[in-house]
């Protein structure tokens, strides 16, 4: 029974999402994902001749020496020639310019003259920030459209087209697509708002100005007493739409989806007349810096004015899939219908009975799905049925496993006693998969410390003390575990050790573990503020991390055993902790762990050979990611790094003026002090010519 109410809920959440009652995370990437795949088994493979791409490529931004145009921006004078060839020569039926023809220019008047040979239609840019410039484009009033209630997106900001421009245009439509949240381009907004008015797509207003006919008009379909805007007419033709005015794109699997010609072919007369005759050209580019590329369900990489093209292509042809407004009710009928009988009855049937049943009701869902897709162009969807199928399933048939696995959890439950959650977890999910003897694995170690906690007891009692430290060691342990997901190793008095990579494995491991050392020294902050609100003394601590090949795993002796690290790269980790004191700064970070920091901003420390290593290692303070550095840190850090060039050369007095200099803007800073000792030394006894640049340490 509880099995049964059970699965059943899980039915009628998936029918709350079906009508939009809430909404379930991640489901909506899932249905663009079974879209994706409907679109890749129905993509035609021809390519539509009556529009042609003419594409500002790379050889038409070659110098004019070499055959090219020269680079973009083109004066408005080449452009002129290149429309005046299309209209002209190449007797294109209208020419749609994919690219922003913003600002006054010397030779506009040239250009108008070339557009107004024949129906020229310019794009408009909308955007949210950075402020407007040349004109709005006229748009259309809404309350024209009566009172249809759609979800439109708006735009604060236009980039539009010089006056004169305009003037010689046919029409103008805006040039954005839509990428949904996982990146894709499937999607075109017919209307985009601006300043009360909308305003249509490039491709409604391309064929606008192909036939001479009126403004796009909405096609109404009545909901009881609501009426809902289906579609967009334009020349005779309608261009299906949803609930926020945007049309899906009926992609093709053709290696050209409509011819191309370099745009230097056009304007230099190197492409025979007439060859463009009769057709729809757009004006776009796919140079590289040039192109706006987008990724669609068929292409990882499109230049955007072939979604354009295809766009237009499928409205001439009828071939763009229709989403009623009916389909979110029959999104929640399916799945009631095709779920609730497995989640009832299910339970009762032996589990190959279920699968079978299962297998021939997602069978059933998805031909026909796919069969009014293909055949009728209308798109339903298909995620939230599918799960009302499965789920339902996997729930049955996993209680049976749930139960036999019980004992195997509580004896994970008892193992946890001796090993980090981490490994419990991945051992409990896949036990046969999973071995604790050591490996050699590369790893990211990390060692902190508290620094005068000898005089930190000496001014606590026994009590105190023992809550400061718990207080310490709790915060500095969910940093690692909770915020970073690093394995905490152990305790060594004050000491806290960890490290990243293991068992989960982590690419990012080296940009984990420095993520959290920065975490740890602001927690640390915050502490301490409250240990002096409380009278206590104040906390402070130093971070080590490095990273490289170490041997990870169960190691010990038959007395007591720990999953632990072991190696030189965690010898070299604790060294790095303990120099933190000597050159006065929070983190010091090895080589292997600062190359692998991508965009960071680490600040060279010192060149030193540690005890027990004969070739020297360069150090760093990590600063954290470049975009949260602010420039003049940024700044400091370069010109500290040419004091180190300066240093490692013997140039002593460049060294001492920089050095001095760096002290003036940023004084107080130990390892400026630091340099500054050696410097006097070094100028007193130069280090001879042998020398290598590195500080040798002795002791741990």
């Amino acid at each position: 029974m509880k099995r049964a109410l059970l699965a059943c809920s899980l039915v009628l959440v998936l029918a709350g999402h079906g009508l939009q009652a809430w909404t379930l995370p991640g489901l909506q990437r899932l249905e663009w994902m079974l879209y994706d795949a409907r679109i890749g088994w129905g993509a035609a493979a021809d390519t539509d001749t009556r529009i042609t791409v003419v594409d500002i490529d790379e050889p038409s931004l070659r110098e004019p020496e070499q055959g090219g145009e020269g680079r973009w921006p083109w004066p408005r004078e080449r452009l002129a020639v290149l429309v005046e060839q299309l209209l002209t020569t190449q007797g294109a039926a209208v020419v749609g310019l994919d690219i922003i023809l913003a600002g006054r220019h010397e030779h506009d008047r040239l250009l108008a003259q070339a557009m107004s040979l024949g129906p020229v239609v310019v794009g408009d840019a909308f955007h949210t920030g950075g402020g407007s410039s040349g004109e709005a484009p006229p748009g259309l009033d809404p309350s024209l459209w009566g009172d249809a209630r759609v979800r439109i997106r708006s735009h604060e900001h236009v980039i539009g087209v010089v006056p004169a421009l305009r003037q010689a245009a046919a029409g103008s439509g805006h040039l954005h697509p839509m990428r949904d949240e996982d990146g894709v381009t499937r999607r075109v907004p017919m209307f985009i708002e601006h300043a009360g008015r909308w305003h249509p797509a490039l491709s409604l207003s391309v064929v606008q100005a192909l036939s001479e006919s009126p403004p796009p008009q909405p096609v109404f379909q009545s909901y009881g007493k609501q009426r809902r805007i289906e579609a967009v007419e334009v020349a005779g033709l309608q261009m299906p739409v949803d609930g926020e005015l945007q049309a899906l794109v009926p992609y093709r699997r053709a290696s050209h989806l409509v011819p191309v010609v370099s745009a230097a072919d056009v304007s230099r007369g190197r492409l025979p007349p007439d060859s463009l005759a009769g057709r729809i050209v757009l004006v776009g580019s796919s140079a590289s810096g040039l192109a706006d590329l987008v990724t669609t369900p068929l292409h990882a990489s499109l230049p955007g004015v072939q979604v354009h093209a295809e766009l237009m292509a499928g409205l001439l042809d009828g071939r763009v899939v229709r989403q009623p407004a009916y389909a979110q009710g029959a999104e929640a009928v399916m799945a009631l219908l095709l779920g609730l009988p497995l989640a009832m009855w299910g339970g009762r049937w032996r589990p190959l009975v279920l699968a079978g049943a299962a297998v021939a009701l997602v069978t059933l869902l998805v031909g026909g799905n796919w069969a009014l897709l293909s055949h009728e162009a209308l798109l339903l969807p298909l995620a939230t049925p599918l799960l009302a199928i499965l789920l339902p399933t996997v729930m049955l048939v996993g209680w049976g496993y749930a139960a036999e696995s019980r004992s195997r959890r509580q004896m994970a439950s008892l193992f946890a006693s001796y090993v980090p959650p981490e490994i419990v977890q991945r051992m409990a999910e896949n036990p046969g998969a999973y071995d604790m003897k050591p490996v050699a694995r590369e790893l990211s170690v990390m060692f902190a410390d508290v620094r005068g906690f000898t005089s930190v007891s000496e001014s606590l009692s026994p009590q105190e003390l023992a809550d400061w430290i718990n207080e310490y060691l709790t915060a500095m342990s969910q940093v690692i575990r909770q915020g970073y997901r690093g394995t905490l190793d152990k305790y060594i008095g004050d000491a806290v050790m960890a490290f990243w990579g293991a068992p989960l494995e982590d690419a990012a491991h080296a940009q984990q573990a420095v993520s959290a050392a920065l975490a740890m020294q602001r927690e640390a902050k915050r502490l301490s503020a409250a240990f002096a609100a409380r009278g206590w003394p104040a906390l402070a601590i130093g971070v080590g991390v490095n990273s490289g090949l170490m041997r990870v795993g169960d190691m010990g002796s038959q007395v007591r055993r720990a999953y632990t690290v072991m190696g030189d790269a965690v010898n070299l980790g604790s060294r790095l902790e303990g120099l933190t004191r000597v050159y006065g700064v929070d983190i010091l970070i090895g080589p292997d762990t600062q190359a692998q920091l991508s965009g960071w901003v680490c600040r060279e420390v010192d060149l030193v050979r540690v005890k027990g290593k004969n070739r020297p290692v360069h150090i760093f303070e990590p600063l954290g990611p470049a975009t949260e550095v602010p420039a003049a840190e940024q700044e400091r850090v370069s010109r500290w790094h040419a004091v180190l060039q300066a240093l490692r050369a013997q140039q002593w007095e460049a060294a001492r003026a920089a050095l001095a200099e760096l002290e003036r803007g940023d004084p107080g800073r130990p390892l400026y002090a630091l340099y500054r000792d050696r410097l006097d030394a070094w100028q007193s006894e130069p280090p001879g010519p042998h020398w290598d640049g590195a500080q040798n340490f002795t002791s741990k």
